[in-house]
């Protein structure tokens, strides 16, 4: 990959010094009314090659800021509801536990158990 980007690079450097080189002819620039420039073609294209890669940067750099704010905002997000799994995961628990423990004290499960257990002795004892 590194040869192919300094082949990239080095026909994109030659090239632009062939470009500079054949393009010398005076340009006038008219920046503001009243106010122009005349330099060679080469600068000015050299020139707007420069502010537009610099632009690029920019963008780029400014694109990374915000995909790591969006990237740290779902972090805590995600922190955030782990540590809600956790606190239902404990309140499961607990209503479970209540509820098993109600269900030992209804006389109703210890009827249905007694009544359970005299059935299944009379059906062994018949044998």
């Amino acid at each position: 990959m590194r040869q192919i980007n300094f082949t990239l690079i080095f026909v994109f450097g030659l090239s632009m010094v062939f470009f500079t080189l054949e393009n010398t002819a005076a340009t006038t620039v008219h920046v503001l009314p009243g106010l122009q420039y005349t330099t060679p073609l080469a600068a000015l294209l050299l020139l707007a090659a420069g502010i537009g890669a610099t632009s690029a940067w920019l963008f780029a750099a400014w694109s990374g800021m915000l995909n790591n704010v969006d990237r740290f905002n779902k972090a805590s997000e995600f922190d955030a509801q782990q540590v809600r799994i956790q606190e239902l995961e404990t309140d499961l628990n607990r209503y479970r536990s209540t509820v098993e423990t109600q269900l030992g004290l209804l006389p109703s499960a210890t009827q249905e158990d007694e009544s359970e257990a005299s059935q299944s002795v009379e059906v062994s004892g018949s044998d």
